[in-house]
């Protein structure tokens, strides 16, 4: 981009995961990571967990396709509470006038329906476990079948279950979201050498086998109010090891997400509220 380019925006937030969302249908936009991270920066910039981009498909049977970046600057393959604010945002703009749409994203297609209540849901697809495929490297004497495995963290030793949901998720089980180590084992995990893309960092507390509480630490973003795919993880990770049954009210610290999955080889669907909160324009450094 040259310099003084300005684009226009729209702030927008899914339980208090705020973010920049930009038509790049209707205006030239060609983010550099420096430019997405100076958007996000709460002191400089906008300020925002995730920057989203509306930009034409590139391939036949889908609506749009949908970039994400994180608060760092570097894209990534998918964003739960994100897609639900696409929906929205399409609808809000005049971009279509379908309640539901199919949006091609890094990770494969996925189709977020407005309903009548006005929440959103998303079929975010099935997940994932294998473990090339998260991606994750289990341990020299671990057995990649298994749900839980093993993980040191600075000397201590975590019960994780690795889980994509079109990105990666490390889930475990905590006594009380409150107290877990978030701020102090988030940062080691989402770096951790057994995950190559590094990843999110999920600590679920289980209720009742309908309802959980979690905090996730976001790859790139820190800690956030609420995680769509890590919603989503943590409640395929409590299915898959018999704490939870579907579907699932989600507890998170902006407000409460629906998760309902079947079980291995079918899709989940989250449900939950997509809000703008204003639209406005900036003014873009030149890298």
């Amino acid at each position: 981009m040259s310099t003084n380019t300005k684009i226009r925006f729209t702030k927008m937030h899914g339980l208090g995961n705020d973010f920049v969302v930009i038509d790049a249908v209707r205006q030239s936009v060609d983010l550099t990571r420096g430019q997405a991270a100076f958007i996000a920066d709460r002191h400089f910039g906008v300020g925002c967990d995730q920057i989203l981009v509306v930009e034409r498909p590139t391939q036949d049977g889908v609506d749009f396709r949908y970039r994400i970046f994180n608060a760092d600057g570097g894209e990534v393959e998918q964003c739960g509470n994100g897609a639900r604010c696409f929906v929205r945002f399409v609808l809000d703009q005049h971009l279509t006038d379908k309640r539901e749409i199919r949006v091609e994203t890094k990770c494969g297609v996925i189709s977020p329906r407005l309903e009548s209540n006005g929440e959103v849901t998303v079929d975010m697809g099935v997940p994932v476990f294998e473990p090339a495929r998260i991606p994750f490297v289990v341990a020299d004497d671990g057995n990649a079948a298994d749900l839980i495995q093993p993980l040191d963290v600075a000397g201590i030793k975590v019960a994780i279950t690795a889980v994509s949901m079109g990105n990666p998720h490390a889930v475990q089980v905590v006594a009380d979201v409150d107290t877990a180590p978030v701020e102090t084992q988030g940062p080691l995990i989402e770096k951790h050498p057994r995950f190559p893309a590094r990843v999110n960092a999920g600590f679920m507390q289980v209720l009742d086998t309908h309802n959980i509480r979690l905090r996730v630490f976001e790859r790139g973003a820190g800690e956030t109010l609420a995680c769509g795919t890590g919603a989503c993880a943590a409640v395929v990770a409590g299915i898959s090891r018999g704490l939870l049954a579907s579907p699932v009210r989600v507890e998170t610290h902006g407000g409460d997400l629906s998760i309902a999955w079947d079980g291995i080889g079918t899709s989940v669907f989250m449900t939950g509220p997509a809000v703008s909160v204003f639209e406005s324009e900036i003014e873009l450094p030149a890298r």
